[in-house]
């Protein structure tokens, strides 16, 4: 072998290190978002659920005007808000589930 072959086998051999290590690094990064993407999916549906109820609260007879619910209803539903900014990370796992559902539906119907 040639000086030049043992060279160019060496750097073949350091990028095909490389690019796999990129890629089960860039793997993993992607299982992690996904992750704290649905977490925070169930945060929000969490927050959707306890704004709703409290607003239900708020609305009943007894309770309708007093200033502390009304100031809890408020603080609930900006607090939810500012959780909708992270919306575009929690969509990410939206989207799979409804993949997931549509292949279980039509396997379901074949």
């Amino acid at each position: 072998m040639t000086r030049l072959e043992i060279v160019l086998s060496a750097i073949l051999t350091v990028s095909v290190i490389l690019n796999v290590g990129l890629f089960i690094y860039a793997r993993a990064v992607v299982v992690r978002l996904l992750a704290i993407a649905e977490e925070l999916w169930d945060l929000q549906q969490m927050i959707d659920s306890f704004a709703e109820h409290l607003n239900q609260v708020y609305e009943l007879e007894m309770f309708y005007g007093d200033q502390t619910l009304e100031n809890l209803l408020n603080h609930a539903i900006s607090f939810n808000e500012q959780l909708e900014t992270f919306e575009h990370i929690y969509t990410l796992t939206e989207e799979e589930i409804d993949n997931i559902e549509t292949e279980t539906n039509a396997s379901k119907e074949a």
